[in-house]
């Protein structure tokens, strides 16, 4: 009994080893808290924009948990922040005012770009897929590097369709050179857009694990604690013989 299920394992695992090696190397990348630290350019826009408002210290605080209670709808942000300070300013002009700013506020995790360089100089086509507002997406692209960095790149923005959508997978897909038919991968963070969303297109799904969603059950494909193990773990299960 014993036997037959070892060999079990052993033939699932060797199938799937097989399917990894037949498709492309494709590698398609989500931005925010993927690739750049969004979660500390927002505390270094929080401290600015207290300073301008000549808020508390306390008050940063509270914009970072409701940063963390509405991410990523801006809109619902900005007019909780209107209505908490009573701010004279509308929230089209405070929402504009933060996307101006935060692409000179954003950085990437360490080893990012290297990881990128490396994947690229294997053979590796890379690319990014982001859902945000044209100007703020573009801008931390080409702020960071990353624009340079990766062969094609497909922002929500400016295509007018969002993750989950498979035709924004598609669409970063093609700038890259590729085609979702021969497969490839997503690594993100977010279980729903980027995991489910890269798995119903017919890539396999990295998911970046930050401790964001406490007791959800996922169908990623692997699972790792920063996009620096997610470029080694694809490298790795990629290497020519």
């Amino acid at each position: 009994m014993y036997s037959y299920f070892a060999e079990r394992r052993l033939l699932i695992q060797t199938l799937s080893m097989s399917m990894i090696d037949a498709m492309q190397r494709l590698a398609l990348f989500d931005l925010d808290r993927t690739l750049i630290d969004l979660s500390a350019a927002f505390l270094r826009w929080a401290e600015e924009f207290a300073e301008q408002h000549h808020l508390r210290p306390e008050d940063i605080a509270w914009l970072v948990s409701l940063d963390q209670g509405v991410h990523p709808h801006r809109d619902i942000f900005f007019t909780k922040v209107r209505q908490h300070f009573g701010l004279p300013e509308p929230v089209e002009e405070l929402w504009a005012d933060y996307r101006q700013r935060m692409p000179y506020l954003v950085r990437c995790y360490p080893g990012v770009l290297s990881g990128l360089d490396e994947l690229r100089a294997a053979g590796w086509l890379v690319g990014i897929i982001t859902n945000g507002m044209a100007d703020n997406q573009l801008g931390k692209l080409r702020r960071t590097g990353l624009a340079e960095s990766v062969d094609g790149y497909a922002v929500s923005g400016v295509e007018g369709i969002r993750k989950p959508d498979a035709r924004l997978f598609q669409i970063a897909a093609q700038r890259c050179g590729a085609s979702l038919t021969e497969g490839g991968w997503m690594v993100g963070d977010n279980l729903v857009t980027d995991i489910a969303g890269a798995q119903a297109a017919g890539l396999r799904g990295i998911w970046v694990d930050h401790g964001t969603w406490p007791g959800h059950e996922h169908r990623a494909d692997h699972v790792v604690a920063d996009v620096t193990e997610a470029i080694a773990f694809m490298s790795d299960t990629h290497q020519t013989g």
